[in-house]
Formats: structure tokens, C-alpha cells, sequence
């Protein structure tokens, strides 16, 4: 009975926080019922109740929120508008205590680019997070041996945009890592991706003066390797090789892998996408300057206005990052049309809760803090089959194609799925408000206008090619 009941509290405290996440950005409690989860997702309205700031009271003030009534917004869209904008810095990670330093960022850029990480030699994280196409790779489902000229291996999901990944709070489209940086390990080892070893990883820092230093400058020595029969050439968990190592050389090889994440995540942490027509826009709008800014016009007006209210699209993609970060179920048909098999977030939570390198195991910074309680207070529930994760909508017309397999190429085609929901799925969800939009064509272009105004400024081109050392210069 006391085991039932501290189930009972710990899926009322897990689903309390997953809804807060949703209050806080001004969706309410009835976000509850949300159900859509894609890149264009036009979900379900929201409304706020917290007070408006003053206005401006002269030209050479700055006010801290938009005026009452603009263009035909009401006070409520107004308020609902300025959630989403601007975006924060990236949240800290005290599970790793370099994710900030630069010196972790700048051997984490060396090693996103470097093919030595793959068994092939011709595989980097780059490969498939292509910093040309917003740090995705433009196929429909992630192939990371046709992209580097090799023999295809297609995964079973579209490879999502690494833009402000940093503002996640779950990775993967399951959320079967909890952190940047355990993200950043699975595909090292996925056969289907580098298809290396934390064995062959441990063994390139060793053995490479520059990585080894810059290595050893922000986590301290490396174990020595030098002993081949000690610590093998090559070796992942469920491989001869790696499992019949001693296990304090386990527990060293493992570290100096999680390390790798960390520094990878410390790069990925600087890749911010802002700046987009849309914060201009809300910019002015708070400032008191309520005239045409600059790739934000009157279609894009009418987009922003449907898209926190009768499209309904911020019940899902609220917020400064455009997603609640959390999984719902679009109902999307597969590729193929056949059934769908994906379990999504139904397999994903028993992932993360059993990863190694989550933020409550022995390799996480802070193993006690709010990392472990996100994951102890993580309910399996049956009736998450097929739940995918609010994908952001920043540079959203940068990344097609579109939904968890690809299987939109355009804006419009995601537009015209939920327009209509033709040839939506079935559904185990207890959600249910998703529900055609039946818009005139005038205003699906509208939103469209409103989506294509996300994109962000250019990155800083320091950022977009690996550095000629993984050493900061002194």
C-alpha cells in the first residue's frame, strides 16, 4: 500500500511539473489536454492572466510591455505575442561544470567535426547536423552513411536542428536523454551513425598531443592507455573486448566518454539562433514603435495573431523557444503509410531512467539535484505510445523536411495536414482537442509568413567550421 501510494504522489508531482512548464509560459491549466507535437504544429489556443506593463510615456522611454490594442490584436493576443520573445540565455547545467567554459567549447567544436570519432574516419557529428541547413542534414530520415558517401543506413527518425538545442529539457524525439550531453554520446556508438567505441574515442584523445591537452587541461590526466591488452583498441558495453576489462578500467574509459559529451555539449550550448524578424517586431512593439518592422509585415502580423489564437498553435509551441518540451501524439501518418510501430516517449522514459550518463548517475556534476528529481518523479505511462517531442519553430523554414520521419517537404504541406487531418492515425492518447483548422487558403498563407519570420540572424562564422586547434590560442 505505501509503495502505491508514493507511485501515486510521484506521477502527481511529474505531471504537476510537466504542466507548469505550460502555465508559466502563459498557457493555463487547460494545456493539460494538448496533443500536438511537430515542427509546424498548429495546436491549441492560449490566453494569460498576468497584468500588462506600462505602456511608453514618451519617445525616449522604453516600455516592458506592448501597448493595449495594435493592428487589430487584442490585449490578451498582445500578451500571449510577447511569450515568445525574447529567448533567454541558455538554462545552466550543473550536470556538467564545464557546459560554459570555453575552453571545453572549443575542444567540443574540434571533436563536432572530426571524422576520427567514427569507425570509418568519415563520419562527424557535422555530418548530419550540417551547419549550412541549420545544423540538420535535409533528409527526411537521419542517414549518416549516405550523407558521408557510404552505404545508406537510414535510422528510424528525421535528424532535428541543433539550434538553441540547449533550451531542451528532454533530447531525442522519445526524450531518452536528459541532458545535452548524454545526448551527444548515443550516436558515437549507434552503429547506424560514427558505429565507433568509447574503447577507440578514449584511445584518439590518448594519442593525440592536442587533444590530449586540451583534454587534460579542463578534466584532469588521462588514464594511461599505453597497455593495449589493459585497455583494448576498441570496445563498447555488450563487446567482448570492453566487458572483460576490470571494472575500475570500465568505470575510467566511461568517464573519459561522458567527458567527451560534455565538451560537445559545451560547443552546442553557443549555437543560438535569435534575432528573427518576429523578436524585431515584439522589440519595437515593447518599445512604443508600432510601425513596419523590417521582414515583419502585415501577413506576418495576421500569422502571429492566428497563431496564438484561433490556430491554437502555442497550447504545444509556447514559449520563448516556440515548444512546451514536452510529447504529444500529432497523429501524423508514417512514411509509408503502414502502422505505426514508433513507441516514441512510451519507450523513451524507461531509456532515460536506466541511461548511465543521466543526470542522477555517477558521471552527472550534480547527481542529487533537479536533474535526478526530473527523472525520479517520471511516471511510464502506458497511453504515451507514439508521443513524439514539441519540436522548436525557430528557423523552423530552415529545417524541412518536416515531422519526426520527414514526411512533410514544405511549410504548406504541414499547413495543409492540419488544416484538414487527412489521413490522420488513430490514437491511444487520452488527448483529444486536436482538431482541423479549416482555414481559407489566405489564412494558411498567413501562417506560413508568420513561421518563415523565425529564422534567425546568422551565426557567428567562427562557429560553422572546426577550429585549426582543439586549444584555445593562449
Amino acid at each position: 500500500m505505501k509503495r502505491a501510494l508514493a507511485l501515486c504522489v510521484a506521477a502527481l508531482l511529474a505531471t504537476c511539473r510537466s504542466e507548469s512548464a505550460l502555465v508559466d509560459v502563459g498557457v493555463g491549466a487547460a494545456a493539460t489536454t494538448a496533443t500536438t507535437a511537430t515542427p509546424t504544429t498548429t495546436a491549441t489556443t492560449t490566453t494569460s492572466t498576468s497584468a500588462p506593463a506600462p505602456a511608453p510615456t514618451d519617445a525616449g522611454r522604453t516600455a516592458t510591455a506592448a501597448p493595449l490594442a495594435l493592428d487589430g490584436f487584442t490585449p490578451e493576443e498582445l500578451r500571449a505575442a510577447q511569450k515568445l520573445s525574447p529567448l533567454p540565455p541558455p538554462p545552466p547545467d550543473p550536470t556538467n561544470r564545464v557546459a560554459d567554459d570555453p575552453r571545453a567549447a572549443r575542444l567540443g567544436q574540434f571533436l563536432f567535426f572530426d571524422g576520427r570519432l567514427s569507425a570509418s574516419g568519415a563520419i562527424s557529428c557535422a555530418t548530419c547536423h550540417r551547419p549550412e541547413l541549420a545544423f540538420t542534414d535535409g533528409r527526411p530520415l537521419g542517414d549518416a552513411g549516405a550523407a558521408s558517401g557510404g552505404a545508406a543506413r537510414p535510422l528510424d527518425r528525421h535528424t532535428p536542428t541543433l539550434l538553441n538545442s540547449a533550451q531542451q529539457r528532454w533530447w531525442f524525439w522519445d526524450g531518452r536523454a536528459d541532458s545535452l550531453w548524454a545526448q551527444a554520446l548515443h550516436p558515437l556508438e549507434e552503429p547506424r551513425e560514427h558505429a565507433s567505441s568509447r574503447l577507440a574515442i578514449a584511445h584518439l584523445l590518448h594519442d593525440d598531443a592536442a587533444l590530449r591537452r586540451a583534454y587534460e587541461a579542463l578534466f584532469g590526466p588521462l588514464p594511461d592507455l599505453a597497455d593495449r591488452g589493459r585497455f583494448p583498441p576498441a570496445g563498447r558495453p555488450g563487446e567482448a573486448a570492453y566487458d572483460a576489462m576490470a571494472p575500475d578500467d570500465r568505470l575510467a574509459i566511461d568517464r573519459l566518454f561522458a567527458n567527451v559529451g560534455k565538451a560537445l555539449a559545451a560547443y552546442e550550448r553557443r549555437l543560438r539562433s535569435d534575432d528573427s524578424p518576429f523578436d524585431r517586431f515584439i522589440a519595437d512593439v515593447r518599445a512604443g514603435r508600432v510601425g513596419e518592422t523590417s521582414g515583419f509585415g502585415a501577413a506576418e502580423r495576421e500569422g502571429l495573431r492566428l497563431f496564438v489564437g484561433a490556430a491554437r498553435c502555442v497550447r504545444c509551441h509556447s514559449g520563448p523557444n516556440f515548444t512546451d518540451r514536452e510529447f504529444h501524439d500529432n497523429r501524423v501518418p508514417t512514411r509509408t503509410g503502414d502502422p505505426r510501430r514508433d513507441p516514441g516517449r512510451q519507450r523513451g522514459i524507461p531509456l532515460v531512467q536506466d541511461d548511465p550518463f543521466n543526470g542522477a548517475g555517477r558521471h552527472s556534476d550534480a547527481p542529487e539535484g533537479a536533474a535526478a528529481e526530473k527523472l525520479r518523479y517520471l511516471p511510464r505511462m502506458s497511453d504515451s505510445f507514439g508521443h513524439m517531442k514539441t519540436p522548436t519553430l525557430r528557423d523552423v523554414a530552415r529545417t524541412a523536411p518536416y515531422m519526426h520521419q520527414g514526411q512533410f517537404a514544405t511549410l504548406d504541406e504541414v499547413l495543409a495536414y492540419y488544416d484538414t487531418l487527412e489521413r490522420a492515425v488513430p490514437t491511444h492518447s487520452p488527448e483529444r482537442t486536436l482538431t482541423a483548422l479549416r482555414f481559407t487558403p489566405e489564412q494558411l498563407a498567413a501562417l506560413r509568413a508568420f513561421l518563415e519570420s523565425l529564422s534567425g540572424a546568422p551565426l557567428d562564422p567562427a562557429l560553422l567550421a572546426p577550429p585549426p586547434s582543439p586549444e584555445l590560442p593562449p
